[in-house]
């Protein structure tokens, strides 16, 4: 199978030309230190679309004393001005979405119409956290004692270093730029090197939006480990926000470790998603479609295990593949595509051995398996049934259009099933029973629960895992805690 790519049209260059693809430090677009750049690819051509400055550890550097210097005026800064100044960014991202939504397809893949979606989800946290700002609050009282009054404040943390990933470039930005500066902080961002662009034009809009110089410093490289060790050995630095795989975020958190830093860690998946044989099948087609094949498999929410009861196992099975046969297949900016390419050359590897090891331990082959002829690099959606126990795919985070069935008998095992995984992030559950649906809040470790729904996430809500797939919350009031630290002042009575 092949898929037909044509050229980006005049509309497409024309948006990359006004892209910023320099470092932006202190106020100011600069190029690297050492003049290099690196290109960003289309994943649906293999073609480069633009080449980015490459930073180098000198960069990062100047781009924390930016953020150091600017700390203070910032953190003075009236919590009002600070939500204005969001709120301002927010409705910019609603103006610009289009544009928004056609970088992120280009340097992403993501189907477009996906794309839109990320750019409201993204805006959210903007809208979200600009209330929030004026929120913030402390408590005051007498002691137990009667000796004096207690004071509890709520001060920002101070400079941030944050590492976003690729899979969701302009969302992972908002969802921890907005929560600092709400809460008085500055920041220095390192973007995913396979999608800067997007990073790149929401920091341009943040600057129109009236963020003062300094507040936000954003450093593009393919040196990632070069940049950022210094970065974080710095002293003032106070806290680390990363997104990305588990065995990296031991290694941030290691780094962390000897400066005390406060971290945030949103780490890796494998999401159960488990159909009980009272469930509404068509409610559970439906949500599995989008728990998988959203953002093309690419996210660390999506459902990666579907355990199903032995009895709806077949038909369940049935219905997805009938449904996934029919699904397009292409280059994210054509009408009607549904399934665009994977990032790289890896994560194709990755899913087409996934599939044959499940495949060779006897599982069934319902439609797909096979990674799409070029250029680009594209996945077949592809549904399996019958996983046997011990198929790699049952404990690798698959990352890619791959939905795997395997079954149960009974409520117990189902919960087995669900926890028997070191990473803790979100689960699914479809069920008609409303009391076994509270017993699965109660009984499978993840963060987030889907109940009845294959989309969780939401501005307003904490996210975050248990276990190995991280620490802290992004979105919802915990979020912005996230980035203040209490104070605690006793007045004598």
């Amino acid at each position: 199978m092949s898929v037909a790519i044509d050229t980006a049209p005049t509309t497409e260059q024309a948006l990359l030309e006004r892209i910023p693809t320099g470092l932006y430090i202190d106020g100011r677009w600069q190029d690297a230190e050492a003049g290099r750049t690196f290109a960003v690819i289309d994943p649906a051509t293999g073609a480069p679309i633009a080449q980015v400055a490459d930073a180098t550890p000198e960069d990062g550097i100047r781009a924390l004393d930016a953020a150091v210097a600017a700390q203070a005026a910032w953190a003075a800064t009236a919590p009002r001005t600070r939500g204005e100044i969001l709120r301002r960014a927010f409705d910019l991202v609603q103006e610009r979405a289009d544009e928004i939504a056609m970088l992120i397809t280009l340097e992403m893949g993501k189907p477009l119409a996906e794309a839109r979606g990320e750019a409201a989800y993204g805006g959210e946290f903007l809208r979200w956290f600009g209330e929030e700002a004026v929120r913030i609050s402390g408590r005051f009282g007498l002691n137990p004692e009667g000796t004096g009054h207690m004071v509890v404040s709520q001060r920002p943390v101070g400079p941030c270093f944050f590492i976003t990933p690729w899979n969701f470039p302009l969302a992972m930005a908002t969802r921890k730029i907005a929560p600092a500066l709400a809460a008085g902080c500055t920041v220095v961002v390192k973007p995913a090197e396979l999608t800067p662009l997007t990073t790149l034009l929401f920091v341009s809009i943040l600057e129109e939006a009236g963020v003062p110089a300094g507040v936000v410093n954003v450093v593009t490289t393919t040196r990632s480990a070069d940049v950022s060790a210094p970065i974080i050995a710095d002293p003032r630095l106070r806290k680390l926000s990363f997104t990305g795989s588990t065995p990296v975020g031991r290694k941030l958190i290691a780094q962390a470790a000897e400066g005390v830093l406060r971290v945030s860690m949103e780490l890796g998946g494998n999401a159960p998603f488990v159909v009980f044989d009272d469930a509404d099948l068509d409610k559970a087609v439906d949500g599995a479609l989008l728990a998988k094949f959203r953002n093309i498999g690419q996210a660390c929410t999506a459902a990666n295990r579907f355990i199903v009861h032995e009895d709806v196992a077949e038909e369940f099975a049935a219905r997805l593949a009938d449904r996934v046969r029919a699904m397009r297949i292409g280059r994210g900016t054509d009408d009607g595509v549904q399934i665009g390419p994977l990032i790289d050359d890896r994560a194709v590897e990755k899913a087409a051995s996934l599939v044959a090891d499940a495949v060779a331990r006897g599982a069934t082959l319902h439609v797909g398996g096979a990674a799409v002829d070029g250029p680009g690099t594209f996945f077949e959606p592809t549904v399996l049934s019958g996983i046997a126990a011990g198929s790699e795919i049952l404990s690798e985070e698959i990352f890619g259009p791959v939905l795997a069935i395997a079954t149960f008998t009974d409520e117990d095992e189902a919960v087995r099933m669900a926890n028997d995984t070191e990473y803790g992030l979100v689960s699914y559950v479809f069920t008609s029973d409303l009391a076994r649906g509270h017993r699965m809040i109660d009984r499978i470790d993840t963060g987030m629960m889907g109940l009845n729904t294959g989309v969780v996430s939401n501005a307003a809500a904490p996210f975050g895992g248990v276990k190995q797939s991280g620490v802290g919350r992004e979105g919802g009031l915990e979020g912005i805690h996230e980035f203040l630290s209490t104070k605690y002042t006793l007045i004598p009575a």
